[in-house]
C-alpha cells in the first residue's frame, strides 16, 4: 500500500508540475531542491507514473555512490509499501535487484556508463534522473555528456533531469541546452552553528595524514554534542583510518557508535539508515552522508571539515586520494543533515574567521583525476580527445596526454587515440584500464581465478591491518570473515565470470584454481606478475635499507616494519608522496622477481648509447634500463659526436654560460652588443643567455664539435666566439666602436673604459679630469652617465647633465674635497682651467 501520508509531507512537490511541463516541452530541466524535500525518492516515482494515474515510464535514476543507490531504492520502495526488485530495483556493481516489473530503477553513475556502451539507445528507458550532480564526479559528468550526445543523435524523445541540492544551476541549464530550472523550497529547520575549533593551532592535512590534535578534538566535541544537545550525532571524518580513530576515543559513551563509510558492510549501512531502536546513537561518517540519504533521529552534525579528493601525479605515475578542506557547498550539506526532522545544530571543528576563505564548491574531479578510465570511455564513445563531448569543465590537456600514453601502452588504443577490440572488452570489465589489462594478461599467465583475486585486492585498497605485502594480504582475504573479505570475494566472482572460461596456467602450479589450495610460493609470484601489470612504471629495484627505485623515476621507501624491505625487486601497488618528500611511502607492494618485472614493464626497457650531462661534466654509456632503472652499464670509448654535441649544450643550459672562458674584456664586449641591441636594435644581436642557447652553431662553432667534455668548455674565449655574431654581412660591424665605444677620452687626455651593465652607460672619473667639458657625451644616443670621484678614487657625484653640475652642484662638491684635498686644484670657474689628473704641485713642474 502507498504510503500516501509519507509522501505528501515531502517538499518537492510542490514543484513537480513545473518539472513536468519543462520535460513536457524542452525534454531537459535542472531540478534544485534542499536535502529532504524528496528529490531522490519523491521525483522518480512521480515521473514514472507510480504514484497516481499517470503513463507509466522507465526511469533510471544515477547515484555517485552504492550506498545512496541502495538507500534510495529502498526508500522508494518503502513509500510504495513494497521491497526492492518489484517496480522499484537497484544495479551496483556486484549486485543487481531487479524484476520484470520494475519501472524505476536506481543505479551508480559507474555502471550506467557501462550501460550506455553497450546500448546507446537506452532502449525502454524513457527519462535519466542524474542526483547530487553538484558532487561533480567524473562519471556523472561523463554519463551527462553521452546522454546529450543520445538525445542529439538518436533519441530526441529521451529526458534527461539534472537533480543537486547545491549546485551551479545556470551551468548545468546550459550545458542542458538552456534547460529550464525548477526550484523547490525545503521546510529546512533551524540549524544553529557553533564554531569548535582545536584550542592550539593543528596542522594543515597533507596526504592522507591528519593531525592527530584535529581528531582529538573532534572526538571531544563529540562528546560534548552528546552532553548539550538532543538527538543523535552525525559525525563528518575524511576517512575510514580516521573514523576508527575517532571511535576508538570514543570508548564509553553513553551511545552506540556506529561507522558508515562506502566499505563498510551492507547490514551496517542499512543498520545506520534504519533509524534507532531506543538509544543515543553516534554516527561516524566520510562524505558518503553528505547527500542522497537520510540518517533518522540525526539532530545534531559534528563536521571535521575535511574531505577526500582523488589527485594525480602525472609526472611520476601516482594516483591516490588526498586530504583537503571540504568546501562551503559541502559545509551546508553536511550542516543539511541536521534539521531533516527537527531544529538541530552543527558543530564546526575550524575557526570562523576561517570559513570565508573556503572554496565555493567542490573541485571537479576532471579537473584533478587520472583520466586514463574517462579518455578509454570517450574513445570507445568515438571522440578519443572529448573534444565534441558536452563538459562543464574540458579535461586538461596534460592530463589527456598522459592517459592516452598510458591507453596505448596497454593495447587499449591505436597510435590515432583510436579504440581497439582489445579497449572495447577492457571498458566492459568495470575496472580501471591498467586492472583490466592486469586481469586479462594475468588470465592469460596465471588463470582467470588468481589474476581475479589479485585484481580484486587491487580494486579496492585492502585495510591497512592487512598489511603492506599484497601476497600476504590475499591470503588474510581468502580466510578472512570481516566486510572487505565479504566485497572481495564477491569482486572475485564478478571478475571470474566476466572473463568466461579460463585459459590454461602458463606459469605452472597445477590445474587448481579454486584459491584456497595454491601453495604460498606461487602466491607470491602470480601476485606480483599481476601488480606488475597493472603499474609497470611502479615496478622497483632495490636501493638498499629499504629503499627502492621505481622504472617511473621516482624514489620509494618502506616502512622499517616492512618484510618486504629486503626483496630486491617489487610490484608497488599503492604509494603515495607527500609534498614535503623526496620519495614516495608504499603502503601495498609485492615482492617480483627481474625476469617478472621485465615481462611487465618490457615496453618501457631500453638499450643503446647514452652521452648526458650528469654531475658537472659528459657521461658516455652504453646501458640497458628499464624506464629510471640501469640493468647493465660499460663505458662508451668512441661516442657519437653529436650526441657528444647535445650532452654539452644540455650542460651550458643547465649550469649556464659560465663554463666557457669569460675575461673582463669578454665580459665587457657582451654587454656593449646587449647594450646595442637595446637601444639600437636590429642588426645588432641579441646575446642573452636564452638566445646565445638557442643559436649555438650561430657563434660557438666548431669549437664546440671538438670539444669533448667540461675542461674543453673552459678553453673556449666567449668574447672571441661572440664576434661571430657582429652583423658583418651589413657592413654595421665596423661602427661598433663608434656606436658602443670600449672607452671614452676625456679632457685630461685619459680614456676611460665604459661600463655598459645599466641602463645608461657609465663612465667613473676623477672630477678634474673633466674639467672644460661643458656638455654630456651621447653613445648610441643615450647620454653618458658620471660617475664623478674624488682625487682617492671615491664617489663624489653622479650626473647625466655636466651642465646642469658645473652651474649648480659644483660648488658644493668644491666646498667638501677642496678641504680633504687641498694638493689639488679646484678653481671657483672649472672652464677657465685645463682638466687634469695631477696634483697642483705637479702640474707646475710640467
Amino acid at each position: 500500500m502507498i504510503r500516501t501520508e509519507a509522501l505528501d509531507r515531502l517538499p518537492v512537490r510542490t514543484a513537480v508540475p513545473a518539472l513536468r511541463r519543462a520535460l513536457d516541452d524542452r525534454g531537459v530541466a535542472v531540478l534544485c531542491a534542499p536535502p529532504g524535500t524528496g528529490k531522490t525518492t519523491l521525483v522518480p516515482l512521480v515521473l514514472a507514473g507510480l504514484t497516481d494515474h499517470g503513463p507509466v515510464r522507465r526511469v533510471v535514476v544515477a547515484e555517485p555512490r552504492r550506498i545512496a543507490a541502495r538507500a534510495a531504492a529502498r526508500r522508494m520502495a518503502w513509500l510504495l509499501g513494497e521491497r526492492p526488485g518489484g517496480r522499484i530495483g537497484f544495479t551496483v556493481r556486484g549486485e543487481r535487484v531487479v524484476g520484470r516489473e520494475t519501472v524505476v530503477e536506481v543505479v551508480t553513475t559507474g555502471v550506467l556508463l557501462q550501460r550506455l556502451q553497450r546500448d546507446q539507445e537506452l532502449a525502454g528507458v524513457d527519462m535519466v534522473i542524474i542526483d547530487e550532480c553538484h558532487e561533480r564526479h567524473l562519471d556523472a559528468d561523463t554519463v551527462a555528456a553521452f546522454l546529450l550526445d543520445v538525445r542529439e543523435a538518436i533519441r530526441p524523445d529521451l529526458r534527461l533531469v539534472a537533480a543537486s541540492a547545491t549546485t551551479d544551476a545556470q551551468g548545468w541549464a546550459r550545458l542542458l541546452g538552456d534547460a529550464p530550472v525548477i526550484e523547490a523550497q525545503g521546510v529546512s529547520h533551524p540549524v544553529e552553528v557553533v564554531w569548535a575549533p582545536p584550542a592550539r593551532p593543528v596542522k594543515p592535512p597533507h596526504g592522507m595524514h591528519v593531525d592527530p590534535a584535529l581528531l582529538t578534538q573532534v572526538a571531544a566535541t563529540v562528546r560534548r554534542a552528546l552532553t548539550e544537545r538532543e538527538g543523535d550525532v552525525l559525525c563528518f571524518l575524511p576517512g575510514v583510518g580516521e573514523i576508527a580513530r575517532v571511535a576508538g576515543q570514543l570508548a564509553g559513551v553513553d551511545a552506540e557508535v556506529l561507522q558508515v563509510h562506502g566499505r563498510a558492510p551492507a547490514a551496517v549501512q542499512d543498520a545506520v539508515l534504519a533509524g534507532s531502536s531506543g538509544g543515543r546513537r553516534v554516527v561516524l561518517a566520510t562524505s558518503v552522508a553528505e547527500s542522497s540519504l537520510t540518517v533518522p533521529g540525526v539532530r545534531v552534525v559534528v563536521d571535521s571539515g575535511l574531505v577526500r579528493e582523488p589527485r594525480t601525479d602525472h609526472a611520476r605515475g601516482l594516483s591516490a586520494l588526498t586530504t583537503v578542506r571540504a568546501s562551503q557547498a559541502a559545509g551546508r550539506q553536511r550542516a543539511g543533515r541536521a534539521g531533516r526532522e527537527a531544529p538541530g545544530a552543527v558543530y564546526r571543528c575550524w575557526d570562523q574567521a576561517e570559513d570565508g576563505r573556503l572554496a565555493r564548491f567542490p573541485s571537479p574531479e576532471i579537473k584533478v583525476a587520472d583520466l586514463a578510465a574517462f579518455a578509454l570511455q570517450a574513445a570507445c564513445w568515438g571522440t578519443p580527445d572529448a573534444s565534441s563531448l558536452a563538459l562543464l569543465d574540458p579535461p586538461p590537456a596534460g592530463a589527456m596526454g598522459a592517459a592516452r600514453e598510458v591507453l596505448e601502452a596497454i593495447g587499449a588504443v591505436d597510435a590515432a587515440g583510436r579504440v581497439t577490440a582489445r579497449g572495447v572488452r577492457m571498458s566492459r570489465l568495470g575496472l580501471h584500464p591498467r586492472l583490466a589489462r592486469a586481469l586479462l594478461d594475468g588470465a592469460r599467465e596465471a588463470g582467470a581465478r588468481r589474476a581475479a583475486e589479485v585484481v580484486a585486492l587491487l580494486s579496492e585498497e585492502p585495510p591497512r591491518e592487512y598489511g603492506d605485502d599484497l601476497a600476504a594480504a590475499l591470503r588474510t582475504a581468502r580466510r578472512g570473515q570481516d566486510g572487505y573479505a565479504g566485497r572481495w570475494k564477491q569482486e572475485v566472482r564478478r571478475l571470474s565470470s566476466s572473463l568466461g572460461s579460463e585459459p590454461s596456467d602458463r606459469r605452472g602450479g597445477g590445474g587448481s584454481d579454486s584459491g584456497g589450495t595454491t601453495g604460498g610460493g606461487f602466491d607470491d609470484a602470480v601476485v606480483g606478475l599481476v601488480a606488475a601489470l597493472a603499474f609497470p612504471e611502479r615496478v622497483a629495484r632495490a636501493r638498499g635499507d629499504g629503499a627502492f627505485l621505481m622504472v617511473s623515476g621516482t624514489g620509494a621507501e618502506l616502512r622499517d616494519t616492512s618484510r618486504l624491505r629486503s626483496a630486491p625487486w617489487l610490484a608497488v601497488a599503492v604509494a603515495d608522496r607527500p609534498s614535503h618528500a623526496a620519495s614516495a611511502r608504499v603502503r601495498l607492494a609485492a615482492v617480483v622477481d627481474e625476469s617478472t618485472a621485465l615481462l611487465a614493464a618490457g615496453q618501457l626497457r631500453v638499450r643503446g648509447e647514452e652521452v648526458r650531462w650528469v654531475d658537472g661534466d659528459v657521461v658516455a654509456r652504453s646501458v640497458d634500463r628499464v624506464g629510471a632503472v640501469e640493468l647493465a652499464v660499460r663505458p662508451l670509448k668512441q661516442p657519437d659526436p653529436e650526441l657528444v654535441r647535445e650532452a654539452l649544450v644540455a650542460g651550458l643550459r643547465r649550469e649556464g654560460l659560465g663554463l666557457l672562458r669569460w675575461t673582463r674584456d669578454s665580459e665587457q664586449f657582451r654587454l656593449r652588443l646587449a647594450f646595442l641591441h637595446r637601444v639600437v636594435g636590429a642588426p645588432w644581436p641579441d646575446v642573452s643567455d636564452a638566445a646565445l642557447l638557442a643559436e649555438t652553431e650561430a657563434w660557438l662553432e666548431p669549437e664546440l664539435s671538438r670539444a669533448r667534455r667540461r675542461a674543453d668548455l673552459g678553453r673556449i674565449d666567449a668574447g672571441q666566439a661572440l664576434r661571430r655574431l657582429l652583423p658583418w654581412a651589413t657592413g654595421e660591424a665596423v661602427r661598433l666602436d663608434e656606436l658602443a665605444p670600449e672607452r671614452i677620452e676625456v679632457p685630461s687626455g685619459s680614456r676611460i673604459r665604459v661600463e655598459y651593465g645599466g641602463e645608461q652607460p657609465v663612465l667613473a672619473v676623477k672630477l678634474q679630469e673633466l674639467f672644460g667639458l661643458g656638455e654630456t657625451p651621447r653613445v648610441a644616443g643615450v647620454p653618458v652617465l658620471f660617475h664623478l670621484l674624488s682625487p682617492a678614487g671615491r664617489p663624489a657625484a653622479v650626473t647625466a647633465d655636466l651642465a646642469s653640475f658645473w652651474r649648480d652642484g659644483y660648488r658644493a662638491v668644491r666646498a667638501e674635497l677642496r678641504g680633504r684635498y687641498p694638493k689639488h686644484p679646484w678653481p671657483e670657474d672649472p672652464a677657465t682651467v685645463p682638466a687634469t689628473r695631477y696634483t697642483s704641485a705637479r702640474l707646475k713642474r710640467l
